[in-house]
């Protein structure tokens, strides 16, 4: 199997990618994180019983509260055979550091 490389966004970057609509943010934070505050139109799969069978189809971004569940996620799409390789950098602390709107 080859290396995962992982494609670190920034918040500015994940902002242009979600306002053209043609990726899906899966947020793999806990249901109460979620709804302390989650970027509008994020997907909760929780990291906890993330399975990467269930993802819906199409360009996934994760994201996560700091950046390392995110990664974590990304591993195991890997190990299952997924390409997906996107991630918020720095997660939602680093969105709301941006100032970045936040729903919930």
């Amino acid at each position: 199997m080859t290396a995962l490389t992982i494609e670190e966004l920034a918040p500015a970057d994940l902002a242009a990618r979600l306002a053209r609509g043609n990726v899906t943010l899966v947020d793999v934070r806990e249901p109460a994180e979620f709804a302390a505050g989650h970027i509008e139109g994020a997907v909760l799969m929780p990291l906890s019983s993330f399975d990467p069978s269930r993802l819906p189809p199409g360009d996934l971004i994760f994201q996560c509260g700091s950046g390392k569940r995110s990664r974590t996620a990304l591993e195991r799409c890997h190990a299952a055979g997924l390409a997906h390789r996107a991630h918020l950098t720095g997660g939602l602390q680093a969105w709301r550091q941006a100032g970045l709107p936040v729903a919930g």
